[in-house]
């Protein structure tokens, strides 16, 4: 059995999954700003179930990767900092997504 795996080693499909998706309130951020295009803190918080600091760190992380954007403003005398995912965000949710399909028909053999 060893003989056949070694003959058709590649990469795992798993492998693939972009790890800076892949962590779960990331990967919750990215997918509700791709399917709603923009979203308040408040609202990522709610959706994520995430503290105010642990969403603060992730949107950083997906800032800083070019992965989302965001705006600061002053809305009825107070201050509201908006999200929304940019093309680069985009391509790599879809590219993550197209992995996690490839991982799965792997597991289940088709």
């Amino acid at each position: 059995m060893a003989g056949k795996v070694s003959e058709r080693v590649k990469q795992h499909a798993a492998l693939d999954l972009d790890p800076l998706i892949h962590e779960r309130a990331r990967l919750a951020i990215l997918s509700a700003l791709g399917s709603e295009g923009e979203l308040s803190f408040t609202e990522l918080k709610g959706i994520t179930g995430t503290t105010d600091g642990n969403l603060a760190a992730h949107t950083s992380k997906l800032e800083a990767a070019g992965y989302i954007s965001l705006a600061k403003g002053m809305f009825g005398g107070r201050s509201k900092t908006t999200y929304a995912i940019t093309e680069a965000g985009k391509a790599a949710l879809m590219e993550y997504l197209n992995a996690l399909e490839k991982l799965l028909g792997e597991v289940k053999g088709s």
